[in-house]
């Protein structure tokens, strides 16, 4: 059972597609605020680099998400550049292990890619599985202010030249960065203009202390390495 605006029963068991970025910890705190805890995050992870797919994050800052939520984290590993049917194949077995065999639907933070929607829907259909967008449809101008008002803290750590300067990759997402976004650039990177990693905010028990590393270019993407933060204490 569903609301009208695609969020889930508190009772029925849910699983949130986990990319690590901001749309991503909206839709959770989206999810929490309509009463529905998450049974498992889901990511996928690049076996070959091991790191979040497209997002190119450490597993093991993930890992920490995952943690700092509370929420257990399911892996999934697919290769590099992969074929829509190998990925489609490790989801479809995902689904059928615990804890994912019992969840009804799987929560997506898509907001208006109309295309992205009507194939989630399908393919989980075919699973017998219910997709939801606990975020879908709103304003994402006005999603974007939310997101910092609400005391979250995000990093962007891949920007598609294409269609963003690549010097605002490693920016802070913020009230200045959103000032300084290029007219046609969606204030959520709902196109694919860039993609953030959250370190911080209310739907994590603590901040997860990190630092920038290496900034690259890598098949037509500009990346930010995040690192976990050293510890401040050196060792005796």
């Amino acid at each position: 059972m569903s609301t009208a605006d695609g969020q889930t029963a508190a009772n029925q068991p849910l699983a949130l597609s986990w990319s690590g970025g901001k749309d991503s910890a909206l839709a959770l705190l989206a999810l929490r605020d309509a009463g529905t805890e998450p049974v498992a995050l889901l990511t996928t992870f690049t076996e070959d680099f091991d790191r979040v797919s497209m997002h190119a994050v450490r597993r093991e800052l993930t890992r920490a998400q995952a943690r700092e939520a509370g929420i257990p984290l399911v892996e999934i590993e697919i290769p590099a550049s992969c074929p829509n049917e190998t990925y489609e194949e490790r989801i479809a077995a995902a689904l059928g292990a615990p804890p994912l065999d019992r969840v009804d639907a799987i929560a997506f933070a898509d907001l208006f890619l109309e295309e992205i929607r009507a194939y989630r829907e399908e393919r989980l259909a075919r699973a017998r599985r219910e997709a939801r967008f606990p975020i879908w449809g709103r304003d994402t101008a006005e999603l974007a202010r939310e997101f910092i008002a609400a005391g979250f803290e995000a990093t962007l750590v891949c920007v598609d030249p294409a269609q963003l300067d690549p010097s605002f990759v490693g920016r802070r997402f913020d009230e200045a960065l959103l000032a300084d976004l290029p007219a046609g650039v969606d204030p959520c990177g709902e196109n694919g203009e860039f993609h953030t990693f959250v370190h911080a905010g209310p739907v994590f028990a603590r901040p997860i202390p990190i630092e920038l590393g290496e900034r690259v270019r890598r098949e037509g993407f500009a990346f930010q390495d995040v690192l976990p933060a050293r510890s401040a204490a050196a060792p005796a």
